[in-house]
């Protein structure tokens, strides 16, 4: 049976490979994409590649809570019942920047637009339960500083990277707890080494490693969405999965304090509920 899926950051690398790989499938697939003009030909070519009509474009920039609140009012608008929400948007940058709402740029988007994002949605993915929510991540073993959180008074890019990928970790596991009644699972997916244009903004040594040493995004979708859509996988929940396997991760995001720490906080910064 076909899934109405919502893939974030589908206009390139591994979104638009998980939109393409799902509409291939047959699944209606909502691509939430930043940029509009992007997004337009980020739309073409996944219909064009995968032969699905059912596939539509939603305009959402996770670093600005404003457009996510307008994006996940049209999502809900239109399709009042969500199978899967897929999160892959992330930025990646070596300098500290902020969001238009003056959150530090990966905390804000990699982490706290998705949180809202997906608070944002719950009505709806609770609505066709059962259901499931996808959080792109990695292994990530960095502790967070609560005093710092912004990196405002010391900072380094890959420092708040691997901060703002144990903040999804902590999300995806916090999320499985608080919505288990609800119909909705929540995994972390790491999807390994994949090429993509996150790392654009590393040091040229690091660029070049990481592309010698990942795979085509291509080449990551298929157990992706296999997680999103496959109903022998419906159970699995508060894991972080590779390959559509669980795995281990630290004892640090697996600590229920911590991750309800971060969920209270990220409530107040984004004035959401879940």
């Amino acid at each position: 049976m076909a899934k109405t899926v919502v893939v974030t950051g589908a206009n390139s690398g591994v979104g638009k490979a998980v939109a393409e790989h799902l509409a291939r499938s047959g699944d209606r697939v909502l691509m939430v994409c930043r940029d509009q003009q992007r997004g337009r030909e980020a739309l073409q070519e996944v219909q064009s590649r995968s032969g699905g009509s059912s596939v539509e474009l939603f305009q959402g920039d996770l670093s600005s809570l404003q457009s996510v609140r307008s994006v996940a009012a049209e999502l809900t608008s239109k399709h009042p019942k969500i199978d899967a929400l897929v999160s892959c948007a992330a930025v990646f940058v070596t300098d500290r920047r902020t969001t238009k709402d003056g959150f530090e740029l990966m905390f804000g988007t990699n982490h706290l637009g998705t949180f809202a994002l997906t608070l944002l949605l719950g009505d709806a993915l609770k609505a066709a339960a059962p259901s499931r929510v996808l959080t792109l991540t990695a292994p990530s073993g960095s502790k967070l500083d609560f005093d710092d959180l912004q990196g405002e008074k010391k900072f380094s890019g890959f420092a708040a990277f691997g901060a703002s990928k144990a903040c999804n970790l902590l999300f995806a596991f916090k999320l499985a707890r608080a919505w288990k009644d609800r119909g909705v699972t929540s995994v972390a997916v790491h999807p390994g080494l994949v090429r993509s244009g996150i790392m654009r903004n590393a040091i040229l040594p690091i660029r070049a490693l990481s592309w010698l040493m990942s795979k085509s995004p291509a080449q990551a979708t298929e157990s992706i969405a296999k997680v999103a859509t496959a109903p022998e996988l419906q159970s699995l929940t508060g894991e972080l999965v590779l390959r559509g396997k669980p795995i281990s991760v630290t004892s640090y995001v697996r600590d229920e304090a911590v991750q309800d720490r971060l969920w209270s906080i990220s409530e107040q910064l984004a004035g959401v509920k879940g």
